[in-house]
């Protein structure tokens, strides 16, 4: 009976208490662990595999942190729509489908399992490598800047509608009426650093005397910067940062921020024609006939619908939103960036 005991309590530590699962694949991945699918795979010592991986975070039986890796994609993603539905759904994966067991969390996570000890490091003597931990998201920075546009990205009403077409300066200086074809934006001839038509100015973003474009700003949006991804996918139960706070101050200088947003487009738009890294431009679903569109590069983001305007964050802008406007060039941007993009199976 004693062997038996033992038997139990080594198989009670060596269970699994799931807490939650996020997907890691080329259309939707964690994007707080890196710009595109190839990164953050890097992040965690994960070969990029094309169908990718689902992630499953729980703690053991001593109450240690784990993320179980696995392959069975499909069953990650029922666990998570049964989830997002309110749905109990038993995540159990197979021992054929697991890839690696690796210590730690990549992702902050609120919960924890009942009935166990608090969540902490497994020891080193049965870890065959350092935890994992989540990204610093104290402070602004690239994981900062990614989630922030995440947030936009799941609020995109919220902040669109603090956006008014009047934010947006005309070709002869003065501002644009309700005819959104009219609006100025950082277009190819801008990007390329010519004067545009008209003497189109070179700001092109939402102008510094906006005072709506100023109030965007995350801390306005409940859970704003959360260090973590959910079982929906997006910002989730995790510990709470600083977010981006506005769209342009005053006196803060808009030729350093538009001149960043003029690159961000130079660079989105050379995207086209040199594919970059698999999941650096994503397409989701959105309300309509329009696409949400998603990309990423060295010390940006970019998120816009295909129908509307875009917004553009910066790792050396800390806190600022830079909305861009629709233009003329814009929208056949958005629409290749599209046709280009990595979408949801």
């Amino acid at each position: 009976m004693a062997g038996t005991d033992e038997d139990a309590v080594a198989a009670a530590d060596d269970a699994l208490y799931v807490l939650t699962a996020v997907l890691l694949t080329p259309a939707k991945f964690p994007s707080v662990l890196g710009d595109d699918y190839p990164e953050a795979c890097a992040t965690l010592g994960l070969a990029p595999l094309a169908d990718g991986y689902g992630l499953v975070i729980g703690q053991d039986g001593s109450g240690a942190r784990w993320t179980v890796v696995i392959d069975d994609v499909s069953l990650v993603a029922v666990a998570i729509a049964s989830w997002d539905c309110g749905m109990e759904y038993d995540l159990s994966p197979d021992e054929r489908t697991v890839v690696a067991a690796l210590p730690g969390w990549p992702l902050a996570v609120a919960v924890a399992a009942p009935g166990v000890p608090a969540p902490h490091d497994p020891d080193p003597d049965v870890a065959d490598c350092p935890p994992l931990t989540p990204p610093d998201t104290s402070t602004w920075g690239s994981a900062q800047r990614r989630l922030g546009a995440d947030e936009i990205a799941l609020q995109w009403a919220m902040w669109r509608e603090q956006i008014v077409d009047t934010d947006f300066a005309r070709p002869n200086g003065g501002s644009a009426g309700s005819d959104r074809g009219d609006m100025a934006a950082v277009d190819g001839r801008t990007a390329d650093g010519a004067t545009g038509d008209g003497g189109l100015p070179q700001d092109g973003v939402a102008t510094d005397a906006d005072a709506s474009a100023r109030d965007a700003s995350l801390d306005r949006v409940p859970g704003a910067g959360a260090a973590a991804e959910s079982p929906a996918g997006d910002s989730a139960a995790g510990n709470t940062a600083a977010g981006p706070r506005a769209s342009g101050a005053a006196g803060k200088g808009a030729s350093k921020g538009h001149s960043g947003v003029r690159r961000v487009l130079a660079e989105a738009r050379a995207y086209v024609d040199s594919p970059p890294p698999l999941g650096r431009v994503r397409s989701s679903f959105a309300s309509g006939n329009a696409r949400t569109l998603r990309a990423d590069g060295p010390g940006w983001s970019l998120v816009a619908r295909t129908d509307d305007i875009a917004f553009v964050l910066l790792d050396d802008e800390p806190g600022e939103v830079l909305p861009v406007g629709r233009g003329p060039e814009l929208p056949g941007l958005l629409e290749a960036l599209d046709k280009m993009a990595v979408r949801p199976s």
